[in-house]
């Protein structure tokens, strides 16, 4: 009897957490694809140069968030088949899928806490770039992309020791942010960054929280199967003729 209400509670916690897996999976594939073609991160990836690590990790990001979701909502379906059915088979499938989601999360989370400004710094050298050309030469291309970046991100030009920039910011800045009005672009970058990366942190530990959580569930219910099926098979006798 306590076999079976301890099943039962695990049956309920188990669904209410895969409901919750699958809309964080949910969440973590539309904010992968949000931030894959998202205005201000496309412009940054398509003027960044070979040589620079923003492309790498931007398109990275992508198929990892995509992948993990993938894998997160996986979970979630065979988990919440494994209660229905009470199938052990169905329950590891859907324990190897929590425990696989885990291996991706903790090196995404890790990775985060010890290169927590690369992907700032990788994307404010990009703007470093494109804005020291335009001030070199007179390039319509670099102009263009310098405009673009500079209206996505509603900022206007930046502090540089290598002399005056009013000309440059007169010729691509919006004109409500020209003359000293705009905010100065590599802080704008950084903040926006930071905010967007924090959200991301939150996000990963969330998913970290409810995959043990799932994990641990899945375990319990397999056990409870295994034991159950074997207490089944032990009240029953078979008569044989002589």
């Amino acid at each position: 009897m306590e076999l079976k209400c301890g099943m039962r509670t695990t049956k309920c916690q188990l669904l209410v957490t895969s409901l919750c897996v699958m809309l964080l999976g949910l969440s973590i594939a539309t904010l992968s694809t949000v931030t894959h073609y998202e205005l201000r991160f496309t412009l940054i990836s398509n003027v960044s140069l070979d040589n620079n690590a923003y492309k790498v990790i931007h398109h990275t990001a992508f198929y990892f968030g995509i992948c993990l979701s993938m894998t997160l909502i996986l979970a979630a379906l065979l988990s919440s088949a494994a209660m229905v059915r009470e199938s052990q088979c169905l329950t590891a499938m859907g324990f190897f899928c929590f425990a696989l989601a885990f291996c991706g999360l903790i090196p995404a989370a890790c990775w985060r806490y010890t290169h927590s400004t690369e992907v700032e710094d990788s994307m404010m050298d990009v703007y470093d770039f494109v804005y020291e050309e335009v001030r070199r030469n007179t390039s319509s291309f670099r102009r263009h992309e310098l405009t673009a970046i500079h209206e996505a991100f509603l900022c206007c030009g930046k502090h540089s020791p290598f002399g005056d920039t009013t000309s440059v910011e007169n010729n691509t800045c919006p004109p409500d942010q020209v003359h000293g009005e705009g905010q100065d672009c590599l802080r704008e970058i950084q903040d926006f960054l930071k905010k967007h990366m924090d959200f991301v942190f939150l996000l990963l530990g969330i998913t970290i929280g409810f995959t043990v959580y799932g994990m641990f569930l899945t375990s319990f219910l397999w056990f409870s199967i295994h034991f159950s099926s074997n207490l089944y098979r032990k009240g029953k006798y078979i008569l044989r003729e002589r």
